[in-house]
């Protein structure tokens, strides 16, 4: 497995990571949970080592999920997760709102710790930015949990530029964590520069477009009424036959090479920055195996910029997030 460092740390991961949000929630009805931990050991066998959950999917259940099937093997891997909304433990209801007090990132992270199976957090990320808690509250909060190494590193998710300088300013920003892809481009206008001149590394969620880049959702294809790709804009019908332009440009270009269509689009972004650790997530072993098969992709600088180019040359119609959800990124 080839490993890669997230920015200046020295924190090494498989340079493909494994998103876990979907074998429990937001893609329709909670996978088969013994299915689950057979995928998630195979991914260890196959050398994924970064595992990415947080408190908010289920809630709780995936953090259970993992800390029962990276048990056996948690000297092997890292565990990323996440803290940042007001979540009631007893009842597992989410109330909507934030919450980064303090004193509320402690009680998350012992709890995940708890659920977890393991005596530390490899990586903690803020899930996303609370406008009621000065960042550098919450990089001090932070700060404490990793003197008592209960943390190792830290994160951020869909944070600004000028947040993330903050949060570094107390304690060495890690990683960040944002969505980005052929399908969403983001992060490359002001992120990315911010985040190679602090040394600080990228891990893009939804490398692949919530599935849409893969080519296994057409435009007929009928998504589980819990599936929260339907209430995302970029996944109405119209928007859905207008971007079929995007995945047949990247269709077209794994044709040239040999590939799956979500074997370029990942192949892209890890052309893109060696500090650039893409977790895409599946449910599905052949799914796995075929993502992992990106790293063997090579694509020349040349065939980075033409891509690029050319897709930049396609509008993508429709918001990447729903309204509510995007009032919550960029702070």
């Amino acid at each position: 497995m080839k490993t890669r460092k997230l920015g200046q740390s020295g924190f090494e991961v498989s340079a493909l990571g494994l998103g876990c949000m979907s074998m429990s929630a937001a893609y329709g009805p909670p996978a088969d949970k013994a299915e689950m931990i057979a995928l998630i050991r195979k991914a260890v066998a196959l050398g994924v080592t970064l595992f990415d959950t947080a408190e908010s999917y289920g809630p709780f259940v995936n953090e259970e999920l993992l800390g029962e099937a990276l048990e056996p093997v948690r000297d092997r891997v890292v565990i990323a997760t996440k803290f940042g909304f007001d979540i009631d433990p007893a009842t597992g209801k989410r109330s909507g709102r934030l919450n980064s007090r303090p004193e509320h990132i402690r009680a998350v992270a012992e709890a995940s710790l708890r659920r977890l199976r393991t005596d530390r957090i490899d990586l903690f990320y803020q899930h996303r930015v609370d406008p009621d808690v000065p960042i550098e509250e919450v990089a001090g909060a932070l700060q404490e949990l990793i003197h008592e190494g209960k943390v190792r590193h830290y994160g951020l998710s869909e944070a600004s530029v000028q947040t993330i300088h903050r949060a570094h300013a107390v304690h060495p920003v890690t990683a960040v964590q944002s969505e980005y892809s052929l399908w969403y481009r983001g992060p490359e206008a002001d992120l990315l520069p911010a985040l190679e001149q602090q040394g600080i590394g990228f891990v893009p969620f939804s490398p692949l477009g919530a599935g849409f880049l893969t080519g296994a959702i057409g435009i007929d294809t009928k998504l589980d009424a819990t599936d929260f790709r339907n209430t995302v804009p970029r996944f109405a019908p119209q928007a859905r036959a207008a971007n079929l332009a995007l995945l047949e440009l990247i269709q077209a270009f794994a044709a040239r090479k040999a590939a799956t269509p979500a074997q370029i689009a990942l192949a892209w972004l890890l052309a893109r920055e060696p500090w650039i650790v893409p977790i895409p997530g599946t449910t599905k072993l052949h799914r796995l195996k075929e993502n992992l098969g990106a790293l063997d992709l090579e694509l020349s600088a040349a065939e980075v910029e033409e891509l690029g180019a050319a897709a930049a040359r396609i509008p993508v119609v429709g918001e990447r997030l729903p309204e509510a959800a995007l009032a919550m990124t960029g702070k």
